[in-house]
């Protein structure tokens, strides 16, 4: 598990098993005792990156929804740059694996769920609003500034917060 995951973070985002047992030092056989098929291999990876990044879903410590979206825009924003070759590498397999698909959805709606509880009701009752800001907090929004549009993630930031504070009657 360790080699797969050292490997994707690098930036393969297919890492054949030849190059996971390469990495792991150990033999093709050994690979495919640990994992029966691809569907597993995913659900495992999956796992593992939940347990590092769990402490995206942890109590807020701000009392306000402000400071609650300021806290979730952060924790979103680093563990985006955290995860960003694992995604890439899970959004070209997702198609192919029931796995990934499910976990996807699965977070998701987690993460859109969590959004909209935090708001008050007149900016969470907007659905266009409420949209825009889902969007706005995604990790696609997040990949195309820092990959297509080539920001740095200081700048990316900056874009998020400015497209926030357009979008919000206060400064987040």
């Amino acid at each position: 598990m360790a080699a797969i995951l050292a490997l994707v973070e690098e930036g393969m985002i297919s890492p054949t098993a030849e190059d996971v047992a390469a990495r792991a030092n150990v033999g093709l056989r050994t690979v495919f005792r640990h994992f029966k098929d691809m569907e597993s291999l995913y659900a495992e990876i999956m796992l593992e990156l939940g347990k590092r990044f769990a402490a995206l879903a942890a109590p807020f410590a701000s009392a306000d929804w402000q400071g609650q979206l300021r806290e979730l825009t952060e924790r979103r924003l680093t563990t985006y740059e955290m995860l960003m070759p694992f995604k890439r590498a899970a959004d070209a397999h997702r198609h192919e694996s029931k796995a990934l698909h499910a976990h996807h959805a699965g977070m998701l709606a987690v993460m859109r769920a969590r959004l909209h509880g935090l708001l008050p009701t007149e900016i969470a009752s907007d659905p266009a609003l409420f949209e825009a800001l889902d969007l706005t907090l995604s990790f696609d929004a997040w990949q195309r500034l820092r990959s297509e549009q080539g920001l740095s993630e200081a700048p990316a930031r900056s874009v998020v917060q400015a497209l926030l504070h357009a979008l919000l009657p206060f400064k987040p």
